[in-house]
């Protein structure tokens, strides 16, 4: 689990995502949809990072969406990890406890 205080990121991986946008659903803020029909995470000025592994860091406020979002991917291509050393804690990489 995460320290409350802990800086979390998120990224997407393309290649497994289904286009379903229930993580746009869940974190608007954060997610969206794009012309390709992919889901993409959105930089703080709301644009769309759409290199490959891009990251956002994810905001207190939408900690829960966004872990929400990697738990009902269907594509399982949502990733959160930690900021300061990259273990992934939620998503189809996070170790189970």
């Amino acid at each position: 689990m995460t320290a409350q205080n802990e800086t979390l990121e998120v990224w997407i991986d393309q290649d497994l995502c289904t286009g379903d946008g229930i993580c746009c659903q869940y974190a608007p803020d954060i997610f969206e949809l794009d012309v390709d029909g992919l889901a993409y995470v959105k930089g703080a000025d709301g644009e769309l990072m759409q290199d490959e592994g891009a990251t956002v860091v994810v905001p207190t406020i939408a900690l829960r969406d966004v872990t929400d979002s990697a738990k009902e991917c269907p594509g399982e291509c949502i990733h959160v990890r930690r900021s300061h050393d990259g273990i992934e804690v939620f998503g189809p990489d996070a170790a189970d406890d």
